[in-house]
């Protein structure tokens, strides 16, 4: 299933993506595309219904974050070796945690507004990884399990407040709006390998990501297994794993940055499409 949240922000309703393209309102059968509704058999429930049965939204809508009620956005750093070598970082023994905060998450296609007074704000298409069932010490073998489904994110980044300021990558990772998630929630049975998923990202519609996750240096089952052996993944809790070579930090001669003005388009196979305008902050 593709599982989606549309509507104004606060005012969300969930749909469900049909074999057409088309969206159809699920409102009728769950409140939200929340903790309850990601257990498997909350998401079986979701299953068995007839799209056809479902009434059909029609015109332009807005997608909002794929899934509410986060109360943890977990993300890994320096996955993919390519993008290590860009950033002149070796290739960790185990993964790199670090935190976004849940205040940043907003919808797939809504602006960006970069911090007042950055020059570093970067972009970094990611796979996103919904966990629906809680997760405490679990095993690798049985790590995906517990996932409801996958999404596309974008990591915004600020490299300044990332690797300037302070003693961990936090920083720099939860400003407001910078954690767009969507536009679906792809459950499992239709993404299959989570590690064989082509993604790209578009900066003013030239071409600066292109990877695919089958090049993680930890795969999904790694990541879900080794962050639950000291935290306790809760459902609607949302893991974002890395991102491939191209990123603004690892640009030669030099970096580069986003700017008011500039429009981010990103992506991953069977998850959809991201396209952001990115906007300066109102000081």
């Amino acid at each position: 299933m593709k599982l989606c949240r549309i509507g104004a922000p606060g005012q969300e309703r969930p749909a469900l993506v049909d074999a057409d393209g088309g969206l159809r309102d699920l409102s009728g059968h769950v409140d939200d595309l929340g903790p309850a509704a990601l257990s498997r058999e909350g998401l079986a429930r979701l299953a068995a219904i007839d799209p056809a049965g479902l009434p059909l939204i029609e015109g332009e809508v807005r997608y909002g974050p794929c899934v509410t009620g986060t109360r943890q956005f977990v993300a890994i750093g320096t996955n993919f070796a390519d993008h290590a070598a860009e950033s002149n970082l070796p290739v960790p023994d185990e993964p790199v945690v670090f935190n976004k905060w849940v205040s940043c998450i907003q919808g797939p296609d809504d602006d960006v507004v970069i911090p007042a007074g950055s020059t570093k704000t970067d972009w970094e298409v990611e796979l996103g990884v919904v966990i629906g069932t809680a997760a405490s010490n679990v095993a690798e073998a049985d790590a995906l399990h517990h996932v409801a489904g996958y999404c596309v994110v974008h990591d915004v980044s600020e490299r300044h407040w990332q690797l300037e300021r302070g003693m961990t990558w936090d920083n720099g990772k939860g400003f407001p709006t910078f954690g767009p998630i969507g536009p679906w929630l792809v459950t499992p049975d239709e993404v299959g390998d989570p590690q064989a998923l082509d993604m790209w990202l578009d900066v003013n519609g030239e071409r600066m990501q292109t990877g695919n996750s089958r090049t993680m240096i930890f795969g999904v089952a790694a990541i879900v297994a080794y962050c639950s052996g000291f935290m306790t993944l809760l459902p609607g809790d949302v893991i974002t794993t890395g991102t491939p070579p191209g990123v603004g930090l690892g640009q030669k001669p030099e970096p580069r940055y986003l700017k008011a003005g500039d429009v981010v388009e990103l992506g991953i196979e069977k998850l959809g499409r991201q396209r952001q305008r990115f906007v300066a902050a109102d000081r």
